[in-house]
């Protein structure tokens, strides 16, 4: 079992930057891979970026340059740095935790970009 909690959120101004954080629970963190995901309002939720428990990164075109995902096995976190931000950031963020059949989310975190 896994427990994530998310924090960094809040209201930035176009340009800007915030770094989420997620906290996990939990003794195999660094065999999980994981990712952070969002959805706006009225619309589904998607995959942000990810991390995989050797450190490869991916990311969705649209912050691609922009955002920055890090893991620290020790410290059991996972962080997003987001630069240069854009009113389409705006969403809630979530933390995922995956391993073969295991899935974990986070209860969000809002992210408000103001133009």
């Amino acid at each position: 079992q896994v427990q994530l909690v998310e924090s960094g959120g809040g209201l930035v101004q176009a340009g800007g930057s915030r770094r989420l954080s997620c906290a996990a629970s939990g003794r195999t963190f660094s065999s999980y891979a994981m990712g952070w995901f969002r959805q706006a309002l009225g619309k589904q939720r998607e995959p942000v970026a990810d991390i995989s428990s050797g450190g490869s990164t991916n990311y969705a075109d649209s912050v691609k340059g922009r955002f920055t995902i890090s893991r620290d096995n020790v410290k059991n976190m996972v962080y997003l740095q987001m630069n240069n931000m854009k009113p389409e950031d705006t969403a809630v963020y979530y933390c995922n935790a995956r391993r073969a059949l295991s899935n974990y989310w986070g209860q969000g975190t809002q992210v408000t970009v103001s133009s």
